[in-house]
């Protein structure tokens, strides 16, 4: 089995990483940054469309 993963990018810092779905809020709920802890939906850390569907799928 494959396990999934999203990669993250914060608007403000610039700071990316990588966070299972499974262990991250919905995609309209609040998130901050583990680096500079600006706050914002969590679709706007989303790096790419599909990152933000494997998402979705978890909710």
């Amino acid at each position: 089995m494959v396990e999934a993963f999203v990669r993250l990018l914060c608007p403000e810092c610039g700071k990316d990483w990588e966070s299972g779905p499974s262990e991250l809020p919905g995609h309209r709920a609040n998130f901050s940054c583990p680096n500079c802890h600006a706050t914002r939906r969590l679709a706007e850390f989303m790096r790419t469309e599909s990152d933000l569907n494997t998402v979705k799928q978890f909710e």
